[in-house]
């Protein structure tokens, strides 16, 4: 007999441990029904459920009972991504607590202690998507450092290093000076603000009295310029392209070169270029084959690449010191207020810094191109179909993707070096010495590369490894790849989406999954992004405590048109369980007058 009063806290938690009992969730390979799978977008083994997961996993759920209802064979594949920079961060901090850092544990005893910390929290973001009501097949839950996982992994970089698709270069990346790393765009929060421009005078070698003006907001990389770029349509500068100009303080002469990056109508249409330390000034280094000269050091401290009164310094006291000497020296034209952006680590809150430095590279565009094609031609679906317009942007403007990380908890870099510095890219330590051996003719010790890789590079094998691949003969594998369908946010269409078509297309030579539904961000009742500044993100466990999680549910997907934003509060969800409660009052009512179902519909 059904409770006289609708208790969603109760109700809910029993019908979900009778489901559970009765393994109802689980996909059944032999049943002979048609295959629908999905894969559940990982979330991060540090997380806790918040209102974008509960969005998300309500689509993937009502999609796969509907399945079920229609005679499906379901398979809703759990998990878990590493997070290897959040996770490093979190048990860095405990370990701080206690007055020690992973230095004083080395990486092997570091790195047990985040298994540690992941055995005993590592199930929590589980627990709260069963408390959503998740109908996920939970025995196979997957975590990208399982060993399965981990082995995918290392298939992949070395076939991928074999075929001259992942390489190492000297290249511009996003460096955080307190992590000591290099991080994806999607760590980095772009925070505007009104900075300063700067103007000062660079003079003509040779043409005494004769200079030219250029404008920075950031005087103290400028030891770091190798050139000035000009417009070659731009009458003012003409004569000059291809002569020099000096480089205040150090006196260094550096050319003056005709290249699109410098606009005639922008500022003085001078362009001081700084190839190791701005993303584009890098572009027109390479372009013009300039010296790249580092000034930072990995703590984002000027180094030894300046004079010797300026080392040390960080980059505030370091562009006060540069003005007050571009001052003395007659050189300082003016200042202006300046409209700008400015970079942050969004776990650090230091700025991120353009860096030079050696780190691991995928080709994208080798791999992109049939990627690409497999939404031009409609192998993959995208809903709504206006996404495809920003994947086609995305896709088509595709640079080296930056896959090392200087952190201790990942997969570590599967590459061993000889005393020469000879690369040895093999799955195992055994057999980079087999062949090391064959290479030098004697058994010669190695050095392993010390970085891990990128968590989106796991992730990023996410459909196929979870199914246990590269073991091709899996029937999970065999059954339920390609995927059905995707069910995830517009923010990481390129730095999941996109790489999971590339990795899975390269690897397993088929698409991922047949469709993709992209749904929207989930706002406050006024509309407005949740964010811990404005105090108003709202905890979808405290709202499930309130109202039940089928009140949640259902009061996210009626909003949930394709790509349409949710707005989501306390009214809307009480709401829905109101209506719940009319639900269970039906219910209450049938039962206690014997209703029977009806043998004829008709």
């Amino acid at each position: 007999m059904l409770d006289k009063q609708f208790n969603p806290a109760s109700a809910e938690k029993e019908i979900f441990k009778k489901w559970e009992q009765n393994n109802l969730f689980a996909a059944r390979p032999q049943s002979g029904k048609p295959p629908f799978s999905i894969i559940i977008p990982p979330p991060n083994v540090t997380g806790v459920l918040h209102m974008g997961h509960a969005l998300d996993n309500s689509i993937q759920d009502v999609l796969c009972r509907y399945k079920r209802m229609k005679g499906f064979d379901v398979l809703w594949q759990p998990g878990m991504d590493h997070a290897g920079i959040a996770t490093q961060v979190v048990v860095e901090k405990l370990l701080a607590k206690e007055g020690k850092s992973r230095h004083d544990f080395g990486r092997e005893k570091f790195i047990e202690k985040v298994w540690e910390w992941k055995e005993k929290s590592g199930g929590q973001i589980i627990n709260q998507l069963k408390a959503l009501g998740a109908s996920c097949d939970w025995d196979r839950t997957r975590f990208t450092m399982d060993e399965g996982l981990s082995a995918a992994v290392r298939k992949i970089f070395v076939k991928m290093f074999k075929d001259g698709l992942i390489y190492k270069d000297k290249r511009l990346v996003n460096w955080d000076s307190k992590l000591q790393t290099a991080v994806s765009d999607l760590e980095v929060i772009q925070k505007e603000t009104v900075g300063t421009m700067w103007y000062m005078n660079y003079p003509v070698e040779n043409e005494p009295g004769r200079f030219i003006t250029v404008a920075t907001t950031r005087p103290e990389t400028f030891f770091g310029d190798t050139a000035v770029a000009v417009s070659a349509e731009d009458e003012r500068y003409k004569d000059i392209i291809g002569k020099n100009v000096i480089l205040p303080i150090v006196n260094r002469p550096i050319p003056v070169v005709a290249d699109e990056h410098a606009d005639p109508e922008k500022g003085t249409g001078a362009v001081k270029i700084t190839p190791a330390h701005d993303f584009n000034d890098f572009e027109v280094g390479r372009r013009h084959n300039l010296p790249m000269i580092n000034i930072l050091d990995v703590h984002a401290k000027l180094n030894e690449n300046v004079p010797a009164e300026f080392q040390g310094m960080d980059t505030m006291t370091a562009r006060a010191k540069v003005l007050e000497r571009i001052k003395e020296l007659g050189l300082y034209v003016k200042e202006e207020p300046n409209p700008m952006t400015i970079p942050y680590g969004d776990r650090t809150g230091v700025v991120i810094e353009p860096y030079l430095t050696d780190q691991w590279f995928v080709d994208t565009k080798e791999i992109g191109r049939r990627a690409l094609e497999a939404v031009e031609n409609g192998s993959v679906k995208m809903y709504p179909e206006n996404m495809k317009n920003t994947y086609y942007e995305l896709m088509r403007n595709l640079q080296p993707w930056c896959i090392s990380r200087q952190l201790w908890w990942g997969h570590q870099v599967p590459v061993w070096y000889g005393p020469d510095g000879h690369m040895f890219c093999e799955e195992t330590e055994l057999e980079a010495k087999i062949e090391a051996t064959k290479h030098y003719g004697e058994e010669t010790p190695l050095r392993r590369d010390t970085d891990v890789l990128d968590t989106w590079f796991s992730s990023g094998l996410w459909a196929f490894s979870t199914m246990g691949w590269p073991n091709e003969s899996d029937e999970y594998l065999k059954r339920y790849y390609p995927t059905s369908v995707l069910v995830t946010g517009f923010d990481i269409i390129f730095f999941w989406v996109a790489r999971m078509m590339m990795m899975s297309l390269y690897a397993m030579e088929e698409i991922p999954f047949k469709e993709i539904c992209f749904h929207g961000l989930v706002r406050d009742e006024k509309g407005q992004k949740m964010s811990k500044s404005k105090n108003n993100g709202i905890d979808p466990l405290e709202m499930i405590a309130k109202y039940g999680a089928d009140a949640l549910r259902m009061s996210l997907l009626v909003q949930a048109g394709t790509g349409r934003d949710v707005l989501i509060g306390d009214s809307r969800v009480e709401a829905y369980r109101n209506f719940a409660t009319k639900i269970w009052n039906s219910a209450k009512c049938c039962e206690m007058n014997d209703c029977k179902v009806a043998e004829d519909y008709n």
